[in-house]
């Protein structure tokens, strides 16, 4: 079996600008037979940042808002909080980031919703049929969405060898005890220097894990949850993670996350990836350095194994060698693709169609 992914290169003649291209591939890709009347969609994107160029223009966004509306739906652009300490690491430093980095309802015309809540904590159980998992935790508002365009930056990244689709929805979509559970085998533990005692991560700890002792807090690994919520709730940034989960299962964790945040939207979901400015890292830095690749175009498809497939192809063609094993020596990217397929979320088989 073969997938279709619809692909658009960056040329724009007068009277053809890439902002109508991307119209034009949305819908040649089907959106509008996945978005039922009043279907509220989740656009889950990345907002980048604060300091980071390299995310996807809010312009384009606004087109695939304007293309979701047009089919009936009733669009939110959604990420969730982020795992470490920074700029979108709860729902009101994340939304003031998006703003800044252009997402305002005014410029995109559609409104930000953090998918896990305040703090991260907002979280569903999704069952799932895993080798690694029976059930992952997603975002409650990704869950609870009747639909899902999937909006991602295609570019380098240390764990996975590329950022793709399958990353944006794996990594993307969970909540931030998934995200812990995609990187660390271990709870997370307290640097007793810096900890003043003050107990704001015991009254917050759902588990009764975290006790002061002498003036320090000391987390008992085994009452521990994982639900990550003392990271981003110590004042003073004391609660250290240990990143310690090898490449290779960190791809196959998030690969069975993507498959829970997928999961009730089969038939509800389409997927469009900007390989343009293809940084090394993750848009999660507040840098994004010069492109690893010569920008290709734009590429959009109803099977994201397929258009990580796709995109992946298309850069190692136009750089003439891979630069995500060049940039990433020790990261097998093509892993999340295999266990993906193996999986049953798509088809590394793919027909690309050229607009």
């Amino acid at each position: 079996m073969q997938s279709t992914v619809w692909f658009s290169d960056l040329s724009a003649p007068p009277g053809r600008s890439l902002i109508e291209k991307t119209g034009q591939l949305l819908r040649a890709a089907g959106l509008a037979g996945k978005i039922g009347p009043g279907a509220l969609t989740a656009v889950k994107l990345h907002f980048g940042e604060r300091g980071n160029v390299s995310f996807v223009r809010p312009v384009f966004v606004r087109k695939i808002v304007e293309e979701i509306a047009a089919a009936g739906g009733k669009p939110f652009l959604t990420d969730t909080n982020t795992l470490y300490v920074g700029g979108r690491s709860n729902s009101v430093d994340h939304i003031r980031t998006a703003v800044a980095n252009g997402f305002a309802f005014a410029v995109v015309d559609a409104p930000l919703l953090i998918a896990d809540g305040i703090r991260g904590e907002s979280s569903i159980s999704v069952p799932v049929e895993g080798n690694i998992y029976s059930e992952v935790a997603i975002g409650t508002e990704i869950v609870n969405a009747d639909a899902l365009v999937a909006v991602t930056h295609f570019k380098g990244h240390e764990l996975s060898g590329f950022g793709g689709t399958i990353k944006n929805l794996g990594m993307g979509c969970a909540a931030r005890s998934g995200k812990l559970a995609q990187h660390s085998t271990v709870s997370p533990t307290v640097d007793p220097a810096a900890c003043t005692g003050c107990g704001t991560c015991v009254a917050h700890c759902p588990s009764g894990a975290i006790e002061v002792i002498s003036e320090k807090a000391l987390i008992n690994p085994g009452a521990c949850i994982g639900c990550a919520d003392c990271i981003v709730v110590c004042p003073e940034h004391t609660v250290i993670i240990d990143w310690n989960e090898a490449a290779p299962m960190v791809q196959k964790k998030m690969v069975e996350h993507a498959v829970g945040a997928l999961r009730g939207k089969s038939g509800k979901s389409l997927f469009i990836s900007f390989v343009m400015q293809i940084s090394p890292y993750c848009d999660c830095y507040g840098n994004n350095d010069r492109p690893i690749a010569p920008d290709v175009g734009i590429f959009a498809s109803g099977d994201p194994v397929a258009l990580d497939q796709a995109c992946a192809d298309a850069v190692i063609r136009s750089a003439g060698r891979d630069p995500f094993r060049e940039t990433h020596p020790e990261i097998d990217w093509t892993i999340q693709l295999s266990y993906a397929e193996e999986l049953g979320l798509g088809t590394r088989n793919y027909l690309l169609e050229t607009l």
